[in-house]
């Protein structure tokens, strides 16, 4: 429904839509998504979700095979130009917006330009990519804390704190890291860590999911032979075994049944 210059008020929503899987964004997110004049979504994010913005002018802003549809700063203005042309502009966000998502500095440059802001926390890849495939990333015994890292920097490099990482007995997440795989694995590899668990989730809660499980040692080849690539999230530490004590108990759960 069209609207008069009077009834708009400029307004941006960051929304979290979650890991992958439809079903895994908040119900505060979806009446974001109801109350929406106009969506910008990510290329991590499940086109089922645009059903409930019905009557929104959607437009894909996201990355894909290295190609950007708009560059960062290009984003920022659209968000803009579109709030002040129809209000509620909704930034549709993979994961959560406030972990690797940039939410903060959109949500900043709306805040300039006279935009009323608000955020939808979503439920972060970082967490729940691994607990859906029963591996969690603390376990009394096994992890008192983890890390979650980017594995590539503004600048295309390694993070450094994966070294510090490497260097603790943490769970260590790594997000954006598939292309820096050789090198992640050299490092726990000089910390004396070959053996350590290491899985690698490709597509994460979707149905085309796929996972590898190895050891630092062994999972470069894995990769290869499963043909893994991003989006990964790369999991690293004792955790990972939890997976493996999981079906082992449902298969012995089933066998008993039978």
């Amino acid at each position: 429904m069209y609207k008069s210059e009077e009834l708009i008020v400029p307004k941006l929503t960051v929304v979290g839509a979650g890991p992958g899987d439809a079903e895994l964004i908040t119900l505060k997110g979806v009446r974001a998504l109801e109350s929406a004049d106009v969506v910008l979504y990510d290329a991590l994010v499940n086109d089922d979700l645009l059903k409930y913005a019905s009557s929104a002018e959607k437009i894909f802003v996201g990355k894909r095979k290295g190609c950007y549809a708009y560059q960062q700063e290009q984003i920022n203005e659209l968000i803009v130009a579109k709030a002040r042309q129809k209000g509620h502009v909704v930034r549709l966000k993979g994961g959560d917006p406030f972990v690797f998502g940039r939410g903060a500095e959109e949500m900043e440059y709306a805040v300039k330009y006279g935009l009323k802001v608000a955020m939808v926390p979503g439920i972060s890849s970082s967490m729940s990519v691994p607990a859906a495939q029963n591996i969690p990333v603390t376990k009394r015994g096994s992890s008192e804390s983890f890390w979650v890292i980017t594995g590539t920097t503004k600048e295309h490099k390694l993070s450094k704190d994966v070294l510090l990482a490497a260097k603790s007995s943490a769970t260590v997440v790594i997000l954006m890291g598939m292309s820096k795989l050789p090198e992640i694995v050299d490092l726990f590899k000089k910390e004396g860590k070959s053996e350590t668990p290491i899985a690698i989730i490709q597509n994460g809660t979707r149905e085309n999911e796929k996972i590898g499980v190895s050891t630092i040692n062994t999972i470069q080849e894995v990769v290869e032979e499963q043909s893994l690539k991003n989006p990964a999230i790369i999991i690293i530490g004792e955790v990972v075994n939890h997976r493996a004590v999981i079906q082992e108990v449902k298969q012995e759960f089933s066998e008993n049944i039978i």
